[in-house]
């Protein structure tokens, strides 16, 4: 007995019960498989690196994810981060060496702003940021001996700038500097940027992929010495996800394409709304005919997301939070990408950009999520509505008390 509990022949069988794995039913998606230790074959596959000897590395959820992924973006292997953030700030810090500069594209997400300023900064890196209205040649133009990649966003997440993104990329390519995107807006599927000259392509799979604003994901995908690179940078730093949101991934991927389908054409309809309204200044969506951005779109997209912004004219600059405490059904909050339709003030993250004071007023973004159409608008125009409810109450207050 063992602490006069149970026998030692009953210990040991318990420590090794369930070790079989060999049983394994055929399931549609593969088996959520939780382990750290790898028990290896022979003693010389301990240290056979070209298989799996530990499970950080990933086992059979994560492996699996990674190769449709990397067929998803068209690359030779993509690399799971655990989070949006987590793949950006992991695929610079596989490329970037203390001396090295990055040209960054102004438009991009504001915590890749925040790490490269910060903590890329603090490693010697230096950063030269960009308008995103600049054509390839003008972006070309800025490339020095010092230019390690060039990071790019578009549509940007904000200002929905579009750029020439494979024309940088040939620019780049022929410099020998590195491309990178985040390709979160097109979810992988709206817009191929490898096989449009780009380096490596990222996405927060915490969006359009995972799909229920449940699970933190983000992914890189590269080809050749890229991919080695970031092969490198997993390993040394140590990145893995868990099994479990590996497969909540899995999930979401398998109805990536008919969400995204119903997202886009949401969003355009109440795109095209938002244009029709007095209040409204000018819709940013790429998709819309006066666009700025509508040429590039056109040739380089198959489609759009759910995401896009407005901009409010410049005598409601004041009732914005009005507007957007008058929604019920867009949740106010970050993220995207989900089920669910939101909406943020853009304004605020605008500072020190060069898009500040470029809108007439106030800029508002949405994301259209799978609700009715018609319930949307209603629930825009009840914010709208609160734009000259709220400046005739205080009309009339200043009336009463004149």
């Amino acid at each position: 007995m063992i602490n006069g509990l149970i026998s030692a022949e009953e210990n040991t069988r318990l420590v090794h019960c369930a070790s079989d794995c060999t049983q394994l039913v055929r399931t549609p998606g593969p088996p959520v498989q939780r382990g750290s230790t790898v028990l290896l074959s022979d003693a010389k596959a301990i240290y056979d690196h070209k298989q799996v000897t530990y499970g950080r590395s990933g086992l059979a959820t994560q492996t699996a994810l990674s190769a449709a992924l990397a067929d998803l973006e068209g690359a030779e292997q993509a690399f799971l981060y655990p989070s949006g953030l987590a793949a950006i700030t992991g695929a610079l810090m596989a490329i970037c060496s203390a001396g090295d500069e990055l040209l960054v594209s102004d438009c991009v997400y504001g915590p890749t702003r925040r790490f490269i300023n910060g903590t890329l900064a603090r490693y010697g890196v230096t950063a030269r940021y960009f308008s995103p209205t600049e054509g390839a040649t003008d972006v070309a133009a800025r490339i020095t001996p010092a230019t390690r990649a060039i990071f790019l966003e578009s549509p940007g997440s904000l200002s929905m700038d579009m750029m020439d993104v494979p024309g940088i990329s040939v620019a780049a390519r022929a410099r020998g500097v590195l491309t990178i995107i985040d390709n979160t807006w097109a979810a992988g599927v709206l817009f191929k940027p490898l096989a449009r000259g780009v380096d490596i392509s990222i996405q927060s799979l915490t969006k359009y992929v995972c799909g229920h604003s449940d699970v933190f994901m983000g992914m890189a995908a590269a080809s050749g010495e890229a991919a080695r690179l970031l092969a490198r940078g997993t390993q040394e730093i140590g990145w893995a996800v868990s099994p479990d949101d590996a497969y909540m991934a899995l999930r979401g991927l398998r109805t990536l394409h008919t969400r995204l389908a119903q997202h886009g054409a949401s969003a355009l309809a109440v795109a095209q709304w938002l244009a029709a309204q007095p209040e409204v200044a000018e819709v940013l969506c790429p998709a819309l005919a006066d666009s700025a951005g509508q040429a590039i779109w056109a040739r380089d997209f198959s489609g759009i997301c759910g995401l896009f912004s407005f901009v409010l004219k410049v005598e409601y600059a004041d009732r914005v939070d009005a507007m957007l405490d008058g929604l019920s059904l867009f949740g106010l909050g970050y993220s995207w990408g989900g089920f669910e339709s939101l909406a943020i003030p853009c304004d605020p993250q605008f500072a020190g950009r060069t898009c500040s004071g470029r809108f007439e007023g106030p800029v508002v973004r949405i994301h259209i999520g799978l609700e009715a159409v018609p319930d949307l608008t209603a629930d825009l125009r009840r914010g709208l509505d609160q734009l000259d409810h709220g400046r005739c109450a205080e009309r009339q207050k200043l009336r009463a008390t004149g």
